[in-house]
Order: C-alpha cells, then sequence, then structure tokens
C-alpha cells in the first residue's frame, strides 16, 4: 500500500512537469484506475510542514514590492486595474506559498482587467448575466479575482470554478493559515463573502467533469488545469463551443521549455480555429495567451 501510495503522490506531485514527449502517454497516466478519485490531501498544494506566519509574510512582502512593468502598462492599457488592498490581502492567503520557485500573483491583475474590459465592452451584458469557467481552481485565487470584476461592475454573472480538490475537506493549503489547523475551501475563502456568492466550485478531473456539465453560454474562460496538449485543446473545444464573437479564453503557463503541452496546444488553437491570439510573455517563467473568438 505505501508503494501505491508513493506513487500516487509522485505523479500528483510531477504529472504537469514531466518532460515526457507524446500527450497521448500522459493521457493514459490521467486515465489509470487509481489516478480517477481526487486525492486533496496527496495535491500539490497541502505540506506535510507548517511554517510559521512569519515566513509567509516574509514572501509576500517580497512578493507584493517586486514590480512587473508589462503588467503595469498592460493595466494602463486597458483601463482597468484592480483594487492593490484587496489583491493583496487575498494573494497573501491564497497565493503565498513556501516552494522552490519565484511566488508570481500577475495572472490575477491581468484576468481581473481583462474581465472588466470584457464587461465594459458589451453594454448588452449590464441587463443579463455573464458566465465564466475556471479550470484549475487551487485555493480560489483567480475566481475571486474574476468574481470582484463582475460586482466591481455591478452586473450579475457566475464564476463555475473545477479542480480535482474538495471544496468542503478540512487539509492544510501551505499557506498563512496553516497555523490555524486544517481548513476547508470555504472556510480559507469565508472572508470574501461578496465574491464567493458568484463562485461555483465543482470537484472532478476537468477533461470528464465538463462532459457532464449542462452550460450553453461561456463568455470568458480562464484554462489552468492539466497541462498536456491533448488536455487543454479538450477543454478549448468544450469552450469554444459555447462562445461567440468576442469572447475569450485565457491561457497560463504558456511558457516554452517549461509547460510545452499548453505552448503547442495554443499554437494549434491558433492555426486551426477562429480565435485571435494574443501571447502575454510578461515573465520568463511564466507567459499567457489571450484567444478572442473572431
Amino acid at each position: 500500500m505505501k508503494t501505491i501510495k508513493g506513487i500516487k503522490f509522485f505523479i500528483r506531485q510531477n504529472i504537469d512537469k514531466l518532460n515526457y514527449k507524446k500527450d497521448k502517454f500522459l493521457n493514459i497516466l490521467y486515465k489509470l484506475p487509481f489516478l480517477q478519485k481526487p486525492l486533496p490531501k496527496n495535491n500539490s498544494v497541502s505540506k506535510s510542514k507548517i511554517y510559521s506566519k512569519k515566513e509567509y509574510l516574509l514572501l509576500h512582502q517580497k512578493a507584493i514590492t517586486r514590480k512587473n512593468l508589462n503588467v503595469e502598462k498592460f493595466e494602463k492599457e486597458l483601463g482597468y486595474s484592480i483594487d492593490k488592498n484587496w489583491f493583496h490581502n487575498v494573494s497573501l492567503i491564497t497565493q503565498t506559498s513556501i516552494k522552490n520557485s519565484e511566488l508570481n500573483f500577475n495572472h490575477g491583475r491581468i484576468i481581473y482587467s481583462l474581465v472588466c474590459k470584457y464587461v465594459n465592452e458589451k453594454n448588452d451584458l449590464l441587463n443579463q448575466s455573464i458566465t465564466i469557467l475556471e479550470t484549475g481552481s487551487a485555493k480560489g485565487f483567480s475566481s475571486l479575482c474574476m468574481s470582484k470584476a463582475i460586482n466591481d461592475f455591478n452586473i450579475k454573472g457566475k464564476v463555475i470554478t473545477v479542480d480535482c480538490i474538495s471544496h468542503n475537506e478540512k487539509m492544510y493549503w501551505n499557506c498563512i493559515k496553516d497555523s490555524e489547523g486544517k481548513k476547508t475551501r470555504e472556510e480559507l475563502l469565508k472572508e470574501w463573502e461578496n465574491e464567493l456568492s458568484n463562485i461555483i466550485f465543482v470537484q472532478g478531473w476537468t477533461t470528464e467533469t465538463l462532459k457532464k456539465m449542462g452550460i450553453n453560454r461561456i463568455n470568458f474562460a480562464f484554462l489552468d488545469a492539466q497541462h498536456t496538449k491533448e488536455a487543454v485543446l479538450e477543454e478549448f473545444n468544450y469552450v469554444s463551443e459555447r462562445q461567440q464573437k468576442g469572447d475569450m479564453i485565457f491561457f497560463d503557463d504558456v511558457t516554452p521549455n517549461i509547460f510545452d503541452g499548453v505552448c503547442n496546444a495554443v499554437e494549434e488553437i491558433e492555426k486551426n480555429y477562429p480565435y485571435k491570439m494574443d501571447y502575454l510573455p510578461f515573465d520568463k517563467n511564466r507567459g499567457y495567451s489571450l484567444a478572442i473568438r473572431i
């Protein structure tokens, strides 16, 4: 049993970063019987060691004082930027983790600005509703940022977010709240009641779960779950069938030599589908792409 648990833990920790040349092989791994049921306790956001609040605060302070001129320019060009105090509070709890790589919260700022731009340009939505789909909820950071954009424009809308992590199972999250004991995601995010009122958390592997969901229209999507080419294309196809002219899809981790599966999927979408693709290489270790339906 210990050997099987070790194999499952290794795959869950490293599957998106393993440098396999063929995505089909990764897809076979995802479909192995013992991987079908999500195991939140072994998810990469969990840590066996409890770090001090001071360590998280120092990391967070370092991250928020590190400027990214490309992101600031992007916000100015779009004309929308997220409230800094709100953003710093959310990122402390949901994005500040002890890990080897440098902390990067920029995607939250970018998707907030993009959702604001979308809503402003689609004036007919003000009396209707906007539906946002996210794959890869993690701690809920991105969902909160997109939900805030909905609230800031005072329109009706919902964010449907899918992840293998349960919303209601107590666990350690490798965050500043771990010193208070295990928490569910719901408990972790209770401070943001207004934003949570727009969010629907769904547990399951995205490519299988999406097939069971009845969504008629997806105005905006943020794809950040499994990083193989095949998985990204499956998610994209689900979204694209439910979009109209001007609707958007934002891709995270479009980073060559790190997430080649995502890069290859984005390139194929740009070549073969009716989307205008804008590449946003704002950071050498974390790139993004925005696809707009034409």
